[in-house]
């Protein structure tokens, strides 16, 4: 899937899927379970790369090969030798950061490259998406999960599909695509006169605690949360690391910056502003309650 592809499955121009990797800081792990849910919102990080001088070139190509449209091919060829030159590459014998302890892991490889090219893409369009159907909830109140419904849809995935819920629903705090590495769902805006008729009740929601393994050098415990709902008896629930709307996580972040920018400013300045981005419903859905009622005390003087 290159980002053409995506493009026209979600309808999106590129510049919001941009926007949000370029938000995103860089942040180095060993094992994929260190970075969980909102973390993968805010920072952008592989696995094994901890201690390797590699996790700034991946993240620049990646953003590069949004910015360019670069297919899958173009992508891996232009970061192969790079990672290589670095000894980024293979099977091999790699220190682990944490333990100081020599382990054989795999590095790079063709098939590494093409998931994270397809999961950031994949994160990337969809939280630019969300953003997008945001700005329209007033025109289209309700969204329906789609799945591509072949051979290699997972089952969770399409026990979703065709799924209608109101687009103010909390179930797509969770539900929202990606539910894992190589997801291919997306969510359509429905209009209420094409939604309101097929939209389904809010779900109960069901938080399950997961073990998704120990640390074989520390022996420490790891477990993340998956919260999903019940579908004729099954649960279903985005994989653990996947746990989090990342539309969501990203507009609270670019919220939160704009709350610090109006903390540094005269309060005359700062209530004037605020006036503005609250007439923004995106903009006020995305604050936390504490600076929800920073806001509401600055603008009453």
């Amino acid at each position: 899937m290159t980002p053409e592809d995506i493009k026209a499955i979600f309808g999106l121009e590129p510049e919001a899927a941009v926007e949000y990797l370029k938000q995103k800081g860089v942040a180095v792990s060993w094992d994929w379970q260190d970075m969980l849910d909102d973390a993968h919102a805010t920072a952008f990080t592989v696995a094994k790369t901890a201690g390797m001088d590699v996790a700034n070139d991946i993240y620049r190509a990646v953003v590069n090969a949004a910015e360019t449209g670069q297919t899958l091919e173009q992508f891996q060829k232009t970061l192969t030798p790079v990672l290589q030159s670095k000894g980024w590459w293979g099977r091999t014998q790699a220190t682990n950061p944490d333990t100081g302890e020599a382990q054989t892991v795999q590095l790079g490889s063709p098939h590494r490259l093409k998931t994270i090219y397809l999961t950031n893409m994949q994160s990337a369009y969809m939280a630019g998406r969300y953003a997008e159907m945001m700005d329209s909830v007033d025109t289209h109140p309700y969204w329906q999960y789609v799945a591509i419904n072949d051979s290699r849809t997972r089952d969770s995935h399409r026990r979703m599909h065709g799924r209608v819920y109101a687009a103010t629903d909390p179930v797509w705090n969770t539900m929202y695509p990606p539910l894992d590495f190589r997801c291919r769902c997306r969510v359509r805006p429905l209009s209420r006169a094409a939604g309101e008729s097929r939209a389904l009740p809010s779900p109960t929601l069901e938080t399950q605690t997961v073990d998704i393994s120990s640390n074989e050098y520390t022996g420490e415990a790891r477990y993340a949360q998956r919260t999903g709902l019940r579908i004729d008896g099954k649960f279903v629930a985005p994989s653990a690391g996947f746990n989090a709307n990342q539309g969501q996580t990203m507009l609270s972040r670019m919220a939160s910056v704009a709350i610090q920018k109006a903390h540094a400013v005269h309060p005359d300045i700062a209530r004037i502003a605020l006036k503005i981005m609250m007439g923004n419903a995106k903009f006020k859905a995305a604050l936390s309650a504490a600076d929800l009622a920073w806001v509401q005390k600055v603008l009453k003087g």
